[in-house]
């Protein structure tokens, strides 16, 4: 999952990247509002987390003009404005969820499930390819009941491949949704990363359920042929 947090307040800003990184989300961030919809403009994101006092463009600005062209990437607004008429403002205007601040790392992380899974899988909790099952709210892969250890990055590309089972998902697209902005696309590191985490696959499984599809990507499903 690719996620932008969008805080002026540089020290929670680190927080919460840091607690989300560990999570195996990618993360990009940036503390003002012009340079979030510099961002915007330029990269896909599943979940946006937005502070509403911002610097250089205010949050609601920064909402308003994503909605202008996008109603389909999530909004969380993390504000301190705790008042109804500011809630009920901030989802008029299209925010998806609204957090005051102060609020507990766990509840958010909680209301990024909540959104993301709502987004990506409906009300399924545990995704399912053949006796292999990833847990959404644990972020844990299991093999007939048994924990695989996974690193961070192959924890999110088995996340991502296993929500869109049935499709093929190019390099780019990972890269978009597993990787911060900051990776090179023409970096090795993905295809590493992927190696990695198909070998741990076979070891467990005893196949390989992730295809290649020459000039398609990565189909996640099926079984030995």
């Amino acid at each position: 999952m690719h996620l932008l947090v969008i805080e002026d307040e540089r020290a929670l800003c680190e927080t919460i990247v840091r607690s989300l990184r560990r999570l195996a989300y990618s993360v990009d961030y940036c503390y003002d509002g012009e340079k979030a919809l510099e961002l915007l403009g330029v990269e896909r994101y599943d979940l946006v987390l937005l502070d509403l006092n911002l610097p250089r463009k205010d949050g609601m600005t920064v909402l308003r003009s994503l909605r202008q062209t996008d109603r389909e990437t999530r909004v969380l607004i993390l504000s301190a404005r705790s008042e109804v008429e500011d809630k009920v403002a901030g989802l008029d205007a299209g925010a998806n969820d609204y957090l005051a601040k102060p609020f507990h790392l766990a509840e958010l992380e909680a209301r990024i499930r909540s959104l993301t899974l709502r987004q990506f899988t409906q009300q399924d909790v545990l995704l399912v390819c053949g006796d292999l099952t990833f847990d959404t709210r644990s972020r844990t892969a299991a093999v007939k009941g048994q924990t695989m250890t996974l690193t961070r990055k192959e924890t999110g590309i088995l996340e991502y491949l296993m929500v869109h089972q049935g499709r093929p998902v190019s390099q780019e697209e990972l890269m978009d949704h597993v990787w911060d902005n900051s990776v090179d696309s023409f970096s090795n590191s993905i295809r590493v990363h992927i190696s990695a985490l198909r070998k741990k696959l076979r070891a467990a499984l005893g196949y390989d359920p992730i295809r290649n599809r020459i000039g398609e990507g990565y189909l996640m499903g099926g079984t030995e042929a």
